[in-house]
Formats: C-alpha cells, sequence, structure tokens
C-alpha cells in the first residue's frame, strides 16, 4: 500500500474511532455486546458449573454466594446456563443474519440498480412472500427437518430477506441516478463494481438499521422456539427453554425469570442502539474547508468576432473521429407511452476538432450526448439512426462492449462536478480505480499516474488532494478533478457538458483554457454542450445549433456569428448579453422550448418565429444547405440576409 492510501486509511479510521468515543453510550452497548459474545465463546472456561448438572438439594433457590444467579427447578446454576445459553441462542441469530444478508442484499441493489423489468419481477416476488406466514412456515421447516435449528433459522433469515431486500431497493432507486455513479459507468467501471464500490457505500446505513432491527427479530424468533419446545432440547441450554422453565415455575419462584428475561430484552435493545449508532459514524463526515488552486490566466490565438472571442479556424484532419447519422431517441413518459425526445440528429467530429452543440434547456442536447455514450435514463431508447465512432457502430454493440468504450475511447465531464464525484471516497480513491480499470499497474505507479493527471489539470499540491473528500474541493477544483477522471483513460472523445456552469467568471475562463491546452497537448476531439455562446465562441470551430429534438443550423462558428441562417439561432445571438447595447434591455425569445409530447407538426420553431407562415406547418421541414458547409432547417433561410441581422 502506498503512503498516500496509508494516510486515507488512517484518517477514514480515525475518524470512525473518534466518532465512537464521542459517544459513551455507544461505548457501553458495544462493552456489552463483546462481552456477551466473549462469553458465549469461553463459555466452558467461565461457567462456575456444569450446565446440566442437577442439585436436588437446592431446587428454585435465589441469588447466592454458591450461585450468584440463583437455580432452576432441578437446582442447575442459572449463571452457567446463561453462559451457555448464549452460544446456542446468538449462533442461532447469526445464522439467520447471515441469510438476511447474503439473501436480501444482493437482490435489492440488483433490482433497484438494473431497474424496468428485473424490478418488477423483483417486487412481484417480494410481495408474495411477505404475504406467506412466517411463523407458520417456521414450524412446517421445523418439523420437516427433524428440530434442526440450522434449517428454521435460515428460514427465518430466507423470510426475512425480502424485507432487507425492499429497503436496500428503495435506498438504491435514489442513488443510481446520481452523477457520480454516471461518471463511474463513463469511466468504464463494470456494473459490479459500480454496485460494490459506489452504491453500496451509500445504502450501507439503511442496512446497517434494518440488520439491527432484525437481531431483535431473530433473538426473539429464537427464544420463542426455545419456549415452544421446538429450540433445543433438554438438557441443552438456551435462553428460549430457559424461559419456558420459568415459565412453568412463576408461581413458586417468579426470580427464575428474571435472568434470562433480562438478557434477552437488553441484548435485543443494545443489539438495536448499536445499529444506530454504527450508522451514525460510517455516515459521519468531518467538513474542512478545501483551497482553491489557482492558475494563471491563458490566451490562445483568436479573432474578434460580433461582440465575442471566436476560435480561430483550424483545419480538422481527414477521416470523422464520430459520425451521428438520423439519431432518433425515445423515452418513457409516466403512462408509459414512448415520446420522442431527439429526432434525427446528424452530426460529425474529426480527429482533434472541437464542436459545439448549442441551444437552451430542453432541446435535447444533454440526451443526445448520453445517447452517444449508451447512458440512456431508464426507459430511453434509441429508435433510430447510427453513432459510428472510429467505424463502429456503438448502437450495435453490447452492454459489456460498450463498457471497453467509455474511459478509454469517450469519457465525460458533467455540468456538476462536485455531484458527479463520490462523496465517500477521497479524490485519489476514486481517481485511482478508474485508471487501475484501464490499466494494469501497480499501487505506487497508479498514485504517480493520479498525481501526473491532477499535476496535468494546474491543481496545486496534487498529494494533498488526493487525500481530500469531494466536500472539501472549491468547484474549480472538482471540475478540475473531474477532467483529470475523464483523462485517465486517455480518450479520443471528451463529452463536455456544461463544463463551466456551475463556476465563477474567471474560473470558468480558467476552465476553458485548461481544455485548449489538454486537447491542444493529446489531441482529443471535444464536444461541448452548452446555451452559452461565448463558451462555444472561446472553444470551438464548428458549431451545431440545436432546438425541441432537431438540429436546426450547422456552421463553422464564425459564420454562425457573422451570418446565421435559422430565426432560432439569430434568436439566441440576439439574446447574448456580448451583443447588448447601454441603456436598451436585451431582446428575448418569446415563449418557452415545447415539452417532447406537444411538438408542432412542422418547424418546431414556428410558434415562437417571427418569420413563420402557413407553409411552415405543413409537414416536416428537411435541411437546407444555402452555403457550402453551412446548413440550416428553415424554408425562409434566404430571408437571413447580413443586413436584416445588423438591423435585428
Amino acid at each position: 500500500m502506498t503512503a498516500a492510501a496509508e494516510t486515507v486509511d488512517t484518517v477514514k479510521r480515525g475518524r470512525f474511532l473518534r466518532s465512537i468515543v464521542g459517544r459513551p453510550l455507544t461505548i457501553a452497548i458495544l462493552l456489552y455486546v463483546v462481552v456477551v459474545c466473549l462469553v458465549a465463546v469461553f463459555a466452558p472456561l467461565l461457567a462456575p458449573y456444569d450446565p446440566t448438572a442437577p442439585d436436588l438439594r437446592n431446587t428454585m433457590s435465589g441469588p447466592s454466594a454458591a450461585h450468584w444467579l440463583g437455580t432452576d427447578s432441578l437446582g442447575r446454576d442459572l449463571l452457567s446456563r446463561l453462559m451457555f445459553g448464549a452460544r446456542y441462542t446468538l449462533l442461532g441469530s447469526l445464522q439467520a443474519v447471515l441469510t438476511v444478508l447474503v439473501v436480501g442484499v444482493p437482490i435489492g441493489l440488483f433490482a433497484g440498480y438494473v431497474g424496468g423489468w428485473a424490478d418488477r419481477v423483483t417486487s412481484w416476488v417480494i410481495d408474495i412472500l411477505l404475504a406467506i406466514p412466517g411463523l407458520v412456515m417456521l414450524l412446517i421447516v421445523h418439523t420437516a427437518f427433524g428440530g434442526n435449528q440450522t434449517a428454521a433459522m435460515i428460514t427465518l433469515g430466507i423470510l426475512g430477506a425480502p424485507g432487507m431486500a425492499r429497503v436496500v431497493r428503495g435506498a438504491t432507486l435514489s442513488v443510481r441516478n446520481e452523477l457520480y455513479i454516471s461518471a463511474a459507468r463513463v469511466s468504464g467501471l463494470t456494473t459490479g463494481h459500480v454496485i460494490v464500490h459506489h452504491v453500496l457505500p451509500r445504502v450501507i446505513g439503511p442496512i446497517i438499521v434494518r440488520l439491527s432491527l432484525f437481531v431483535g427479530v431473530a433473538l426473539l424468533v429464537e427464544t420463542g422456539l426455545g419456549y415452544l419446545g421446538f429450540g433445543a432440547q433438554p438438557p441443552t441450554p438456551s435462553w428460549g427453554n430457559m424461559v419456558g422453565d420459568a415459565s412453568t415455575a412463576v408461581a413458586l419462584q417468579p426470580w427464575m425469570l428474571v435472568p434470562s428475561g433480562a438478557a434477552i430484552a437488553v441484548t435485543i435493545l443494545a443489539f438495536g442502539l448499536l445499529g444506530d449508532s454504527i450508522r451514525d459514524a460510517t455516515t459521519e463526515r468531518v467538513r474542512r474547508p478545501g483551497r482553491v488552486a489557482r492558475r494563471p490566466r491563458t490566451t490562445g490565438a483568436a479573432t474578434r468576432g460580433a461582440g465575442f472571442t471566436v476560435a480561430g479556424p483550424a483545419e480538422p484532419a481527414a477521416g470523422s473521429l464520430l459520425r451521428v447519422s438520423d439519431l432518433t431517441v425515445t423515452v418513457g413518459d409516466e403512462e408509459g407511452n414512448a415520446v420522442k425526445v431527439v429526432e434525427e440528429v446528424s452530426l460529425r467530429i474529426e480527429p482533434g476538432e472541437t464542436v459545439g452543440l448549442v441551444g437552451e434547456s430542453g432541446c435535447g442536447k444533454s440526451i443526445t450526448g448520453k445517447a452517444i455514450l449508451g447512458l440512456l435514463p431508464q426507459g430511453g431508447e434509441v429508435t433510430g439512426g447510427s453513432v459510428v465512432f472510429d467505424g463502429t457502430d456503438l448502437t450495435k454493440l453490447t452492454a459489456k462492449q460498450m463498457r471497453g468504450m467509455r474511459g478509454a475511447e469517450i469519457a465525460l465531464i458533467s455540468q456538476e462536478p462536485i455531484a458527479s464525484l463520490d462523496p465517500v471516497f477521497t479524490v485519489g480513491a476514486q481517481i485511482g480505480e478508474v485508471i487501475r480499470r484501464h490499466e494494469k499497474l501497480s499501487a505506487k505507479a497508479v498514485t504517480a499516474r493520479a498525481i501526473d493527471l491532477l499535476t496535468a489539470v494546474n491543481l496545486r499540491d496534487p498529494e494533498q488532494v488526493l487525500k481530500r473528500y469531494p466536500h472539501q474541493l472549491s468547484g474549480g477544483m472538482a471540475q478540475r478533478v473531474a477532467i483529470a477522471m475523464a483523462l485517465a483513460g486517455r480518450p479520443r472523445l471528451l463529452i463536455a457538458d456544461e463544463p463551466t456552469t456551475a463556476l465563477d467568471v474567471t474560473v470558468q475562463a480558467d476552465i476553458l483554457a485548461l481544455l485548449r491546452t489538454l486537447q491542444r497537448d493529446t489531441g482529443m476531439a471535444i464536444l461541448l454542450i452548452s446555451h452559452d455562446w461565448g463558451v462555444i465562441a472561446d472553444l470551438c470551430q464548428r458549431a451545431y445549433v440545436m432546438y425541441a429534438g432537431h438540429v436546426v443550423e450547422t456552421a463553422r462558428t464564425l459564420q454562425l456569428f457573422d451570418q446565421p441562417r435559422h430565426p432560432y439561432s439569430l434568436g439566441l445571438l440576439e439574446c447574448t448579453p456580448g451583443r447588448g447595447e447601454p441603456g436598451n434591455l436585451l431582446p428575448a425569445i418569446r415563449g418557452t422550448v415545447p415539452d417532447p409530447k406537444h411538438w408542432p407538426h412542422g418547424c418546431h420553431f414556428a410558434p415562437r418565429c417571427r418569420l413563420a407562415t402557413q407553409e411552415c406547418a405543413t409537414g416536416p421541414v428537411p435541411l437546407f444547405e444555402p452555403v457550402s458547409g453551412h446548413l440550416s432547417r428553415c424554408l425562409h433561410h434566404d430571408l437571413m440576409t447580413r443586413e436584416e441581422n445588423v438591423h435585428a
């Protein structure tokens, strides 16, 4: 283990232990549980008497110097029987608890994470199992197996597993949509790895609480079986048959019920409180402010245009790296109907090129990016078209083949960097697992590679950053860490989904400069998804304008700024502060982006367009090419002249 990893583990253990030590009640409960378990294990050495040896001259006596807890109806020492009975009772409870964990937790994780048909079938089976009368089933199994306690307690665990599965499923459903889960999948991590290392730690709290409650149930059931005579058979002691013996003599010696009854009650209470304490300790985090890593702003070759700094022309290499053709994506609505959210979208990206995808929220930009990565939301499906990356149609790949593409060939950075990082792991742990996924390196080499990545994204003190948790990072630091994770697999295409939205202007400029530098140094292509024309102008050579699931215009960035050929593109440019004039209100596009279920029959932008005519609503509008390389989905593109643009 590397020094950095050892330091992280030491910090985690220190926080956990401090949380436990800071709760005196928890210490007392933990000591009690440990003592009970040790007494059960070492009962043959600790018990003062043989638990089965009778003494008919000293029956049903109360506490005395010879017998600290008294004797039962046959004169057997209650303290010795309590010690030996703990072995039988706790072992039976442990069998039930392990069964619940082994059966219930994996089923709940699988159903909650996979969803769809797996979730529906699992929920149906859980409902059926929960309807089975547990006590009757226990008695049937107990009888069928000739009074075998192990069979009975395993059956109890199986009957308790549906409840555990339902709790874990519910917790997993709320976790699986977190951005850091999507980031892990984009990095190429396997489903099993994501579930075990990212989902399970986040749902461990509900598991511990449910488990602590089930321990109490298992203890009660085991003692109940013993009380009814179905547990350990005489003279073998258990807490259950001790209660049964005491109940027959309660009128003559009530004290006989106290030792076993108190042990059962206190142990059940102790496990319940211990579960709550461990749950709190494992979820508690010590928050410390992170330091903001700054770097000098860099500038690249650029030209001025239309109030923006527009990236200078860069000729792409021959041969498209990514070609999306007539992509159509549907998602399920509340009624289960398939609704188109992206329709016949086509775009291309050349090696080393930066391409922008711009439009208002709800136009389908992010869904297009997720469709490329095969990360559509639950119910989403590519129903038409192709996504060809370097000659391979990604829509034809299996889930396993697609995992091999993510991270290694195509990577993603999201608009919420903090949310895309797992809050329960350090930066070093998260970058390290991505590195190990794509390269077979030693622990020392993984740490060195992680430091190199953090250095490449201009983070100061990378060794210290590796030890930090996401909540200890500023927004700019978190975005740089997310970029470093995306670069860990050395991808050839980076999809940047609103990478600067949550950042202030200064940090935004630094991130854009960083992306430009990384692209120059690595030669990777970038698909930049944004609603900010300034960001598009600063970084992109070409841009696609999306509206309501359609690409409505595409051209080189300079052409789009100088002479847009679609009213929507012009409207977006007019709304940009860079084109505003002092003392005048910025113009706005009337209305909002329509819901996909209510797209207009013809041009989707027609209800908001000042150039719309009746012809625009008669049928789908194709893409026109008024100028070579400049496409527009507008019947009136010929009216979009430079003079009209300047006048507008």
